[in-house]
Formats: C-alpha cells, structure tokens, sequence
C-alpha cells in the first residue's frame, strides 16, 4: 500500500506540477509528497522528474510511469467502487430482454422475484435483435453463441432440442427411423422473426429435403399443433417437457440429434455491474437449467 500512496503522490505533483499542489490535494506537505516521490525513484532506479528551484517536468521515464499509473489507480478505484456495491441490497429496476420461448421458463424468473423482492423486472419479450445500449436494456437472454464484442457474456447452460411428435400421429404416419425418413413427414418449422429464414433442425440430412407443412416465428403454436397431431416438430427440451412427461408428445431420433444450443446472458461491456444485475445473472445460472428433461 505505501508504493500505492507514493504512486498516488507521484500523479498528483505530476498533474500540479509541484509538490506543494500535490501536497494540498492529498491533504498532505510538500515535503511528504518528495519523500513519496524520492522513495519512488530509488525504488524504480530511474528519475521522474527534472527538478530545479522554480520548476519541475517529466523525464521520458516519468512520462511513461505516469500513463502506467494513471490506469493503475483507476483499476484499483474501480476494483474499489465494485467492493462496495457488493454490500448494497439489490433494488430498483431491472430491464431485461428474453426470446419468446423464455416464457416457458417463468418458474425461475418467479423464484428471483422472490428471492429479490427489491428489485422490479421490466421483461421484454421478443426475437428480435435488440441494441442494449441504444435501447436501454441493462441485459438479455439470448440462444446461440454471442457475437458481439461490446458486450460481456455468461452460459446459463446448454440444452439439445427434441424432435416431437403426438403418439396418435406416429401411429397414423409411422415413426421416423432415420432423418432422412422425415422427408414424407409433416414437418412444422420455426421461422427465425428476424431474418425469415427456416431454422434448421440438427440432424446429418439435407436440410433442402426437410418439408415445410406450415411455419412460425414462436414455439407455442408449434407446440399446440404438434400436440393436436398435426406433424413433427422440433423444440427446445424445456419448451416441451410436459408434454412428453405426460405423454402428450413423444420424442424421435434422439441419437441423430447432434447440435447443443445454449442459453447466454448479455449485457453492456462495464468495469461495474449493478447489485441488481448480478444478483441476476448469478441466480439465472444457478437456476436456469435448461437442459433437465424432467
């Protein structure tokens, strides 16, 4: 810590030029701050500053330290500022984004808002690609790997979709031995809200040979129709896990099944995160679980 205080001595006499300026801005002599400042250079074994009776300057080594220093006192404040909201109770409001599957997942988004009752979700759900900085939002959730870099990320696990169908429409269609079977299915997609595009299912085939019987951009009414046995669809496991549970939905080719999704929680690149947020994203990755299949 005394190398911390003649480092803070140092930027300040650098800043004010003086010792007696950076002696009244630490509230301490000019004397104090050349002592700080000597035991500095005998430390480093180089000169600072070039001193006579009316000024002072940076050396070429001096400048150098100083940038260094700066950013190492501003890492310690920071460090220091993040210390102490970890002992402020969270509160306040918190605006999320979630995909509309994440509806599905209320039960823990219910048990935050009892474990934090002080803290006041505004959850916006969408597909749609949101900019948290320009939109405001302090996080999202998020399937897929992250990709943008002015955001910090954390998994909040990882899951494999289930391709489903109702008991009553394998026993009138017969059930798909391999993927390629699919190819004389009724096939319900999920189209993607933002780009329109089909979103593949995981499986080893020709994507071109899998049919479109109808599509949507959410997952319930694909749960509903595929329920009602209308055809096969593919879901994520938590989106479904009642109904194969209860046997309402029965689930196919899961050895075929190759990709592993995941949840990520995203939010603004930041040398401090909220208590509120934290606690947040701390919890969501304890309890969010995705992949349990009962």
């Amino acid at each position: 810590m005394d190398r911390f205080v003649a480092m803070e001595a140092f930027v300040q006499a650098a800043e004010t030029g003086s010792f007696v300026g950076a002696g009244r801005k630490l509230g301490s002599t000019a004397s104090a701050v050349g002592k700080a400042v000597a035991r500095l250079e005998d430390e480093l074994q180089v000169r600072l500053f070039h001193r006579n009776t009316r000024n002072m300057a940076l050396t070429e080594e001096g400048r150098m330290f100083f940038e260094r220093s700066l950013r190492m006192i501003a890492e310690m404040e920071a460090a220091q500022a993040e210390l102490a909201q970890t002992r402020i109770v969270p509160r306040g409001r918190l605006r999320v984004s979630l995909p509309l599957v994440a509806m599905l997942l209320t039960p823990v988004l219910s048990a935050f808002m009892d474990a934090y009752p002080d803290v006041r979700l505004d959850l916006d759900f969408s597909d749609r690609l949101v900019d948290l900085i320009e939109e405001g939002f302090d996080a999202v959730i998020r399937t897929g790997q992250p990709s943008d870099s002015r955001l910090m990320s954390r998994n909040l696990g990882r899951f494999r979709l289930r391709i489903v169908a109702a008991p009553a429409y394998l026993a009138r269609h017969g059930t798909p031995a391999a993927p390629e079977d699919l190819s004389t299915h009724r096939c319900l997609r999920q189209r993607s809200p933002t780009t329109g595009k089909l979103r593949p299912w995981p499986l080893d085939m020709d994507r071109r040979s899998l049919p479109e019987t109808m599509s949507a951009t959410a997952v319930d009414p694909l749960i509903h129709l595929t329920v009602a046995g209308h055809g096969i669809a593919c879901l994520p496991p938590f989106a479904v896990r009642e109904e194969i549970a209860d046997g309402r939905l029965a689930a196919v080719l899961d050895t075929h099944v190759r990709d592993t999704d995941q949840f990520n929680v995203l939010w603004p690149e930041s040398r401090q995160v909220t208590p509120k947020l934290r606690c947040f994203i701390d919890f969501m990755a304890a309890n969010l679980n995705p992949g349990r299949e009962n």
